[in-house]
This record gives structure tokens, sequence and C-alpha cells, in this order.
């Protein structure tokens, strides 16, 4: 079986674990027009895909092992800060999504205002700041089963709505719920060690 298999049906196997995952929760790269390898954030752009598990541990294995260039069947230019560059790629996406909800109404701040939303029940997603208090940020969710994220520390969520600080947000059932879930996700993995689930707590 070929290291870059056909990008046919849900999942996608990892180049360096050899594992399968569903392919919005892992990594896509592709070959650019310079022989250089280009993480492909929204797996949109044209090529046959690499693909490898979002875990910080395996882009950098994958950087160790020429892994891109034996799936390429070529010589490939990889950038020796990839994981930075996954990173501050994932980032900037996940906060383009966050921005997003809350500029079309779908996603609210503050420790009042989401309480709110998740008590009445509109609350399908929490993303909470990664160094907000763990004491507060349990309290908050007080046991409800509802997915809970963690990816960006209070001042980067602040930015998103206006805020010095941020750690609690809550987000409206509905496809971007489920895209900011699955960018966190990817985001804690890439900043982490091992292959990460989707949900970071209930």
């Amino acid at each position: 079986m070929s290291e870059a298999e056909p990008e046919t049906g849900p999942r996608r196997r990892c180049l360096v674990t050899r594992e399968s995952f569903d392919r919005e929760t892992m990594l896509r790269f592709v070959v650019g027009p310079e022989a250089d390898v280009v993480f492909d954030v929204g797996a949109t752009l044209p090529g046959r895909g690499m693909w490898l598990s979002a875990s910080g541990d395996v882009v950098e294995l994958g950087v160790k092992r020429g892994v891109f260039s034996r799936a390429a069947k070529q010589q490939v230019k990889v950038p020796a800060d990839l994981r930075a560059v996954v990173d501050d790629r994932l980032r900037g996406r996940l906060v383009d999504l966050l921005g997003l909800a809350r500029r079309s109404g779908a996603a609210i701040s503050g420790f009042e205002k989401a309480r709110e939303w998740l008590v009445a029940g509109k609350a399908a997603l929490l993303v909470q700041a990664t160094d907000g208090s763990a004491e507060e940020r349990a309290r908050f969710v007080g046991g409800r089963d509802v997915p809970v994220v963690a990816a960006l520390d209070a001042a980067a969520l602040g930015q998103v709505f206006g805020r010095d600080r941020a750690v609690h947000v809550a987000v409206a059932g509905g496809r971007l719920a489920g895209m900011i879930e699955i960018e966190a996700a990817r985001l804690a993995g890439v900043r982490t060690s091992g292959h990460t689930t989707p949900l970071v707590g209930r």
C-alpha cells in the first residue's frame, strides 16, 4: 500500500502511526509548486493529500523521519518548525470561526451570559480558557452533559469578543459549533502529545 493513499471515504491513515481516523480530526499536507510541504488547514487545496494525526509529537516525527518525501515520491522541502506553523494556522482558523460565531449571534462570552445559555439549554458547546481556574471552570459546567473544549488562553478568547479576557464562551448548536469543537481539538492535540479526540471534557 502506498504512503499516500487515495483520498476516498471518511477516514485517513496517518503516515507516522499508520492508524486511521476521521479526516476532519487529522492534519492534511500537500506539496506546493516549489516542492515545499504546505499545511492545508481547511483540507481544500488541490493535490494528493498527506495526512498526519493531530499530535505535536507525530508532526515532529514526520519531519524527522522524512515521511513527506516518501509519500510524495520526490524530495520535498519541509519547514524545520512545521509544528509551530501548524499551531499558528490552526489557532488562526479557530479564532476566525469563533469570530464568525460571535458576529452571527451564535456565540456569547462572560460567566453570567454564557451561563444563561447553558442553563436554558441553548449552549451546544462550551469553549473555556486554558488558563482559567480549574475550579471555576468545573463550577461553571455544573456537571451538565455539554461538550467542553479548551485550546486558547483567556486573552486570546477575550480578543475575539472585544474584551481583555474571556474564560467562558457558549456556542449555540449548528455547523459552527461542530467546526469549532473539531478545530479546538486539533489545536490542543498539536500542543500536546498523542492523538486527541474532539472532546476534552463533558
